[in-house]
C-alpha cells in the first residue's frame, strides 16, 4: 500500500515522497481514512510508530479545500520540545500547501507567538501553560478552530495540564473534529475522552505499553559506582553511533555531562532548568553532530526526534514501564532499526524486571568484554579524594563538586550519608 492510496493532494504527495516516506506505517493506515472522513478518533499508539503523520497529512489535506485566513487547527502537547518537533514535520509535509503553523510554549518570548496568532496561521502547535497565557493577554482567539489534536494525552496528565485542557476547551467552538492520541488510558483521559470525543473510532488499543518492533534491547548489570565510566566504555565500542542517555534527575544529568565533558565527550544536556534557548542549541547541536552524547531527564522523553539516532541508554532504570517504552522509542523509529540499553545496579534490578513483566519480555543482560568490573573501590577512593589531588585536572572546584570516575553515583551517596547523620531521628531528640 502507497500514501497515494488515501488519495492525498499531489503536493502533500510530493512533500511525503521528499521526506522519504515510502509505505504508511500500521497507525497511519488506520487513522488517515476516517479522519479524512470527519471521524473523532482515539488512538494509542507507541512512540515512533508515524502518528504525527497520521493525523497532520489528513488535516493538511482538509484545510486545502477550505478558505484561508484563519487558524483552524489546535495541537495541544505536553511539552516544549514535542511542540517544536509537531511544527517541525508540518513545516516539512505542508511545504508546497501555503499553510503555516507556529509553535506557541513557554521559555521564549511571547511576541512572536502573538503575532502568529494575528497573522492567523492555519495551524497553532501549543503548550497548554503559554496557550493559557496567551488567552488570558486576549491575543490567542480560538473562535475558528475546526480540529483539535491532543497529542501524547497521558503524559500532559502526568504533568498536571488536565485542569488547563478543561479551561482551553472550554473556549473551543463545539462543532469540531477532535483526535487524541496516548501511550496508555488512565481513567482520568477516559474521563476526558468522554466529554470531548463523538463516537470516535478506537485505533490500536492495547492493554499495555508495547515497544516498536525493530528495536533491540539489553541490559547492563553494574554498581553505580562504575556507570560513568562503563559509559565510555559503550561509547568506545559504538565510536560511530550518536548516543541518546536519559538519567532520572537534572542533577545527575548535569553530573554525568560535566563528567563526559572533562573526559573529551562532546556533549548537551536537556532538562527542566535549562533555558528554551540552551534546550534548542543542545538538541540541535546533537541532531547536527556537534555533541555526540546528548544527556537528558524524561522531559525530553517524547519530544526528541532524532533520524538515525544509534544508541538510547537508560543511565538511571526508569521508574515506570511506560517511560521506558518513550525514553527507547526515541530510536527505531517509523519501523527502522534501533538500539537501547540499559545499565542496571543491583538496587535497580527490581524496576527492571517490573518493567519486564510489563513489557511482556525479558530484557537480555550482557556485559562488555575487557571491562574493568573490579575497580569499584578505588573508584569510591577517587570520588571521596580532597578535589585538588586527583591527577591530570587542576582547576579549583568545589569541595562537593562532580566527582572523577561516579560523580553522579558516590555524590548521590554522599548526600544521603550526610543527611542521615545530621538529621536522623537520635540527633533531632
Amino acid at each position: 500500500m502507497s500514501f497515494s492510496a488515501f488519495e492525498l493532494h499531489h503536493d502533500l504527495l510530493k512533500a511525503v515522497k521528499e521526506k522519504g516516506f515510502e509505505q504508511p506505517t500500521p497507525i497511519q493506515r488506520l487513522a488517515i481514512p476516517p479522519l479524512l472522513q470527519g471521524r473523532d478518533i482515539l488512538a494509542t499508539a507507541v512512540t515512533g510508530s508515524g502518528k504525527t503523520a497520521a493525523f497532520l497529512l489528513p488535516l493538511l489535506q482538509q484545510l486545502m479545500n477550505q478558505p484561508r485566513g484563519k487558524t483552524r487547527v489546535l495541537v495541544l502537547a505536553p511539552t516544549r520540545e514535542l511542540a517544536v518537533q509537531i511544527n517541525e514535520h508540518w513545516a516539512e509535509l505542508a511545504r508546497y500547501t501555503g499553510l503555516k503553523a507556529a509553535a506557541v510554549y513557554g521559555g521564549v518570548s511571547p511576541a512572536p507567538q502573538a503575532k502568529a496568532f494575528r497573522d492567523r496561521v492555519a495551524a497553532i502547535i501549543a503548550t497548554p501553560g503559554r496557550l493559557l497565557d496567551l488567552q488570558r493577554q486576549r491575543v490567542a482567539r480560538l473562535n475558528d478552530i475546526r480540529y483539535l489534536v491532543l497529542d501524547e494525552a497521558d503524559r500532559m496528565l502526568d504533568m498536571g495540564f488536565l485542569p488547563d485542557i478543561r479551561r482551553i476547551l472550554e473556549t473551543l467552538p463545539t462543532e469540531r473534529q477532535t483526535l487524541c492520541f496516548s501511550a496508555t488510558l488512565p481513567p482520568p483521559i477516559t474521563a476526558l475522552v468522554r466529554d470531548m470525543l463523538h463516537k470516535p473510532v478506537a485505533l490500536n488499543i492495547t492493554p499495555q505499553p508495547l515497544t516498536a518492533a525493530g528495536i533491540t534491547h539489553v541490559a547492563y548489570p553494574i554498581s553505580q559506582e562504575l556507570k560513568s565510566n562503563f559509559l565510555l566504555a559503550l561509547l568506545a565500542q559504538n565510536e560511530s553511533k550518536s548516543i541518546l542517555t536519559f538519567t532520572r534527575t537534572k542533577h545527575r544529568a548535569n553530573r554525568l555531562a560535566d563528567f563526559l565533558e572533562r573526559k573529551g565527550v562532546r556533549c548537551g544536556r536537556i532538562h527542566g532548568n535549562r533555558s528554551q534557548n540552551q534546550r534548542t542549541a543542545a538538541l540541535d547541536g546533537f541532531k547536527g553532530g556537534r555533541f555526540r552524547v546528548l544527556v537528558a531527564t524524561d522531559i525530553a522523553a517524547r519530544g526528541i526526534d532524532v533520524e538515525a539516532l544509534g544508541l538510547v541508554c537508560n543511565f538511571d532504570v526508569p521508574q515506570q514501564a511506560e517511560d521506558y517504552v518513550h525514553r527507547v522509542g526515541r530510536t527505531g523509529r517509523a519501523n527502522a532499526a534501533g538500539d537501547a540499553c540499559t545499565l542496571v545496579s543491583p538496587d535497580e534490578e527490581g524496576r527492571l524486571r517490573s518493567i519486564e513483566q510489563t513489557l511482556g519480555r525479558r530484557i537480555p543482560r550482557k556485559t562488555i568484554p575487557g571491562f574493568d568490573y573490579t575497580r569499584e573501590r578505588s573508584a569510591v577512593a577517587e570520588a571521596r579524594a580532597p578535589e585538588g589531588r586527583r591527577g591530570g585536572d587542576e582547576r579549583p572546584r568545589r569541595r562537593y563538586g562532580p566527582a572523577e570516575m561516579g560523580g553522579v553515583e558516590a555524590l548521590d551517596r554522599r548526600k544521603k550519608n550526610v543527611s542521615k547523620r545530621f538529621f536522623s531521628p537520635a540527633r533531632s531528640r
